[in-house]
């Protein structure tokens, strides 16, 4: 038990929202997803790749849609063998789960159509961002598709001094070296790697607002949630200060989801 409370204490946030069942982890929420995926337009003939598929919330979507086939690379090896027992190949799709690094996937140059992450790259400091973009550029053909769903830092030219502040929040709060960015510096990273913007879409980041949660979760897992946080006073503490910072900085802090093409 005090191990546990010390893994709560010191857990990344990623960690401690699934600690207490919640199970969609993505800043703009379910219904950012579901657009991100449908903007993808994924069709039979589609090789698609995951970064960091974590529980799998993407790729149930994802394989619904029956691609040719789908890869999900993630670093956590709990994770690999909960999704391989999850999500097995179909008579549409083949479906492979990979123990690795998003930056160095091991993957064959232009072998991927479409390829997506959500809520990795700004957790990540900014060169760690560029070596990840670099491997996506790697392994998307040419005219490919990459897909991203982040944080973005929404500041006028006059509040850019702000920045530092609220990814030192953030990186206080969440355990993780937080580093979201403006969508001028999002765009400046995929283009350093070969990829040109197609569309930009946000949405509001309410993560822990409780109406969000039931929108994500459904009403038997908020209920659960609640629970989970009402027993728990270490976690209950933690997603306190969380929500306090989203809220604090909530101007300047929302959810964005980006598709580039490789050319």
């Amino acid at each position: 038990m005090e191990a546990e409370v010390q893994d709560l204490e010191k857990a990344q946030s990623h960690y401690l929202l699934a600690k207490i069942g919640k199970r969609v982890l993505r800043p703009g929420g379910k219904e950012m997803t579901k657009q991100l995926i449908e903007n993808l337009e994924i069709s039979s003939e589609d090789k698609i790749a995951e970064f960091a598929p974590g529980l799998g919330f993407t790729a149930s979507f994802v394989i619904q849609k029956h691609p040719k086939s789908y890869v999900g690379i993630e670093a956590d090896k709990d994770h690999v063998q909960n999704l391989r027992r999850k999500l097995t190949s179909t008579k549409e799709t083949f479906i492979e789960f990979i123990q690795g690094d998003a930056e160095s996937t091991g993957l064959a140059d232009g072998s991927i159509d479409k390829l997506f992450g959500e809520a990795m790259l700004s957790m990540h400091a900014n060169q760690r961002k560029s070596r990840i973009i670099k491997e996506a550029s790697r392994i998307v053909k040419k005219g490919g598709l990459y897909a991203i769903h982040e944080l973005e830092l929404s500041l006028s030219e006059s509040e850019l001094k702000k920045e530092g502040t609220i990814q030192r929040d953030l990186a206080v709060v969440s355990n993780v070296n937080a580093r979201p960015l403006t969508v001028a510096e999002w765009i400046e990273l995929l283009e350093n790697e070969g990829f040109k913007v197609k569309s930009i879409n946000r949405r509001p980041l309410r993560v822990l607002e409780p109406s969000r949660i039931l929108d994500d979760e459904g009403l038997l897992n908020t209920l659960r949630i609640a629970f989970n946080i009402i027993r728990m006073p270490k976690a209950r503490k933690r997603i306190f200060e969380m929500r306090k910072t989203f809220k604090q900085h909530s101007k300047h802090l929302i959810a964005i989801s980006i598709i580039a093409e490789r050319v």
